[in-house]
């Protein structure tokens, strides 16, 4: 990387922590201050950072003003789509990612199993919300007042015996959820049907959308489902990274 490019970069993290003057930007860089005036200037001069009245630096409009486009921009199942056809290749199994709108969750991408049998699901339509891998996750994720006043509010069908029966056992349920960072659906909406899911996150760090691997028993067991959890969460993670445009050092070209 350009040394200039270099220590432009190092002065946005300074700046966001507050104004900072001249010589605190030099210091911070490790050069004179004619070198860190010259690298302020041409950032000034684009808008990325502001010279205030007192002669220190703030971060400048056009800097928020390109943050607030690139994270209105992002698509998340654009993103997604081409681990979840990994996901799906690796497994075998359906594979979901779905979103939270509204008192809804609802699928906006699927990959189909392999298997001849296969889970009914549509794009589009909304999922079990007491039940659903996906919903558990994407829920759990609300402020504990939206939580309990969702869950106050909503139905608790029983599709199955497996079915959360009511606001207290589905309050539970999504404490769980938010302990141990994934979700099951085993049996709760359909006896034959299990579901394992993983939540994706967004680059405010909360769950922006949640993908699934769903089989019928007679394909694999829920045990079998469950030792996928690794492969799962690594899906999620390597999905919220790219979301989120952060990488690992590995990951650097």
């Amino acid at each position: 990387m350009s040394q200039s490019v270099e220590r432009a970069l190092r002065i946005m993290p300074l700046l966001a922590r507050g104004p900072a003057g001249l010589g605190e930007v030099a210091a911070e860089l490790g050069v004179h201050k004619s070198t860190a005036l010259r690298l302020l200037r041409t950032l000034h001069a684009h808008g990325f950072v502001y010279r205030q009245p007192d002669g220190r630096y703030r971060l400048g409009a056009q800097l928020f003003a390109l943050a607030a486009e690139a994270v209105e921009s992002l698509d998340v199942r654009s993103v997604a789509h081409p681990h979840l056809v990994e996901l799906n290749r690796l497994t075998g199994h359906t594979v979901h990612l779905a979103l939270h709108q509204d008192d809804e969750v609802v699928y906006i991408d699927k990959v189909e199993s392999r298997y001849p049998v296969r889970m009914y699901s549509r794009i589009g339509r909304p999922v079990p919300l007491t039940v659903a891998a996906v919903a558990k996750l994407l829920l759990a994720d609300l402020p504990e007042d939206e939580r309990r006043s969702l869950a106050e509010r909503i139905d608790y069908p029983r599709y199955t015996a497996r079915s959360t029966p009511d606001a207290q056992a589905f309050l539970r349920e999504l404490d769980l959820v938010r302990e141990q960072g994934w979700a099951t659906d085993l049996g709760g909406h359909e006896e034959s049907v299990n579901c394992l899911g993983a939540p994706v996150h967004g680059p405010d760090g909360r769950v922006a959308a949640a993908l699934s691997v769903s089989a019928p028993s007679v394909v694999v067991t829920a045990e079998g489902l469950l030792e996928l959890l690794p492969v799962v969460l690594s899906t999620a993670a390597a999905i919220s990274r790219e979301y989120c445009g952060s990488v690992r050092k590995d990951d650097t070209p």
